[in-house]
């Protein structure tokens, strides 16, 4: 990273115009997240959703990733869900009809229609949510008797799906715009915002809890004390090491690059010639970044909304019990009620699934983003072919191979990362008796980490191209 050169940057006004706002736009979406759904008494829904967050790990999941919108009963509490589902689904029907894949590869024109056909389907799947979150935290205050005299009309109804699916709308116009700016990824900087958001509340319960020294003092030594919670502080400096080990790991990973070298030929014409050059192709080894993660997320979510609905409307449903049993992760929210005998063999279902959907959707992303045919077809155009590989079709082919075993090593280490979580509570299940649950915050350090890289070479390579401008300019003057 160059950061002289970043801040250098920042004295661009088209360099400074982007950065504000994006900034900008991240402030406009946590004013949304305060913003409640319009529907009867909002502190009777918070009352309900902190309810329903202590029974269900995957509440206290999409609260992460929709930056306290559930607590808050926000607007934007379906979050960015219906979008990434839209994209799946498009990008699968897109390999999946040749028609389709014809159109994507039609230049601009055809992926702006894709992309206007994925904010089509967001709505439908927007709506559908909203009712199904309405519904199910509306049962959940009659079931707990919080607002027994509060019956919403179907005014009401109409009124409150149509806030939280235009907030979901909002939402994925601003990771739009987000991505416009050539700085990172939209949706993942949304997502990156809505965990970051949720550290200032981390951070003052944990300091709550160190410093409560109602079991005494923290003796070094026998030297002298600290005025901390002897048992919170070694978790906290073990956890904390352990955190470090892994942000150096995922940076180095995000960091990984095949180069392939590129010879150019050369070229006479009239007395001069070109070519003759080398360029280097760099391919990384995890290019499709956190978005695999973020696919398999709300891949996985989706069941886990349809059981809770299910039982919602008839608690004793055994399918969509078993539904919320398999694609919700084992915690210690849900270890003791979910597993009193202690582990079955049903408590590897979650994790094993969420690893073979970060392993696909990475081979899956990755053919998206890096087209081997067409790299092939712009080298062979600019006269350019990699050592001992002819071009065209070859080049394609051999381009292919490197990207496939890349993905393999990337795709697994990226799954090992996903699972480290789920590991450190077996690990405390056998030797403690239950989890200590970490499988959220392990997602979410993922999921930042991965993003705050992403974005800073974003900017790194925009700072770059801005700063070569200036220098030229500076030498015409």
């Amino acid at each position: 990273m160059h950061f002289k050169t970043i801040f250098k940057s920042i004295k661009n006004k088209d360099m400074l115009k982007r950065v504000l706002i994006i900034l900008g736009i991240i402030v406009a979406y946590r004013f949304l997240a305060q913003i409640p759904v319009p529907m009867g008494d909002a502190s009777t829904f918070k009352e309900a959703v902190s309810n329903l967050m202590q029974k269900s790990d995957f509440s206290n999941f999409l609260n992460l990733i929709s930056g306290g919108g559930l607590a808050s009963f926000s607007i934007i509490l379906v979050g960015m869900s219906p979008y990434i589902t839209g994209s799946i689904v498009i990008q699968l029907l897109t390999k999946a009809i040749p028609s389709l894949e014809e159109l994507s590869n039609d230049g601009e024109s055809g992926r702006r229609k894709i992309n206007q056909w994925t904010r089509l389907l967001t709505i439908p799947l927007a709506i559908v949510q909203s009712i199904a979150y309405i519904f199910i935290l509306y049962q959940s205050t009659l079931s707990a008797n919080i607002a027994s005299e509060f019956t919403p009309t179907f005014g009401d109804w109409a009124l409150s799906v149509t806030a939280m699916t235009t907030g979901s709308v909002l939402l994925m116009w601003m990771g739009e715009l987000i991505t416009e700016q050539g700085i990172g990824n939209g949706i993942s900087t949304i997502i990156f915002a809505s965990i970051i958001s949720q550290l200032p509340t981390t951070m003052a319960s944990l300091g709550s809890a160190l410093f409560d020294t109602s079991q005494g003092n923290l003796s070094l030594f026998g030297w002298f004390e600290l005025p901390v919670n002897p048992t919170v502080f070694w978790i906290v400096l073990g956890f904390a090491i352990a955190m470090l080990a892994v942000i150096y790991f995922l940076v180095k990973l995000n960091e990984a690059q095949r180069i392939i070298t590129v010879n150019y030929a050369k070229r006479v014409h009239g007395n001069s010639s070109y070519g003759g050059i080398k360029s280097i192709l760099p391919i990384k080894l995890i290019a499709a970044g956190v978005i695999p993660v973020i696919f398999a997320t709300a891949f996985l979510s989706l069941p886990a909304l349809i059981g809770q609905v299910i039982m919602t409307v008839d608690p004793g449903n055994e399918f969509g019990s078993n539904l919320v049993s398999l694609f919700s992760a084992p915690s210690a929210n849900n270890f003791s009620t979910m597993y009193p005998n202690g582990i079955t063999g049903q408590w590897f279902v979650y994790p094993a699934m969420y690893f073979i959907l970060v392993f696909m959707f990475t081979y899956f992303y990755t053919s998206i983003i890096f087209n081997t045919n067409e790299i092939a077809d712009n080298l062979q155009k600019q006269g350019g072919f990699i050592e001992g590989v002819r071009p065209g079709i070859n080049t394609s082919k051999y381009l292919s191979k490197v990207v496939n075993r890349l993905d393999l090593f990337g795709a697994l280490a990226l799954g090992f990362i996903a699972m480290l979580p789920f590991i450190t509570d077996y690990i405390f299940i056998v030797i403690t008796g239950a989890p200590i649950g970490l499988s959220i915050s392990g997602t979410g350090l993922l999921i930042v980490v991965t993003v705050a890289l992403e974005n800073l070479r974003s900017l790194d390579s925009r700072a770059l191209m801005i700063t070569y401008d200036d220098f030229g300019d500076e030498l015409k003057d």
